[in-house]
């Protein structure tokens, strides 16, 4: 058997020859695919993901509440976390409010701008307490 020149299909055909072929069906695949994704329409949602944790010993806390509003306070919706203290959501592009409370840590509150087809994580640490008297220890420390 000559490996230079192979009988395929009743044609002879060389090794070269195919290995013309299969490098040209494999750049028109690839410039194919990069068309596909550039002309795609873009999508105009995001995903927020929050995780939220203990701030002393940094373990999950997933029996919170994270509440997802928008920056007049109307409830967008509400997330709990899942055992590892993470929750996501798919949102439409914009500024949201992000809530998180738990009956035995101070609520915390944060800004996030979701930007569409990228994912967005915030990092939630609560801390002991009630949030009036973490409030008065924030202003005594600034």
């Amino acid at each position: 058997m000559d490996l230079k020149n192979l009988r395929l299909f009743g044609l002879n055909i060389s090794l070269s020859r195919i290995q013309t072929i299969v490098g040209l069906a494999a750049g028109l695949l690839s410039i194919t695919g990069g068309l596909v994704a550039f002309f795609r329409p873009p999508s105009d949602s995001g995903r927020l993901v929050a995780i939220v944790q203990d701030a002393k010993t940094e373990k999950a806390v997933p029996d919170a509440t994270i509440e997802i509003l928008t920056l007049t306070d109307a409830l967008v919706t509400t997330l709990t976390p899942n055992s590892y203290g993470e929750a996501s959501c798919t949102l439409g592009e914009g500024h949201y409010r992000v809530r998180v409370n738990h009956p035995r840590y101070a609520a915390e509150v944060r800004d996030v701008r979701l930007m569409s087809g990228q994912n967005t994580e915030i990092r939630v640490q609560l801390r002991s307490g009630s949030s009036i008297g973490n409030a008065v220890r924030r202003v005594f420390r600034h």
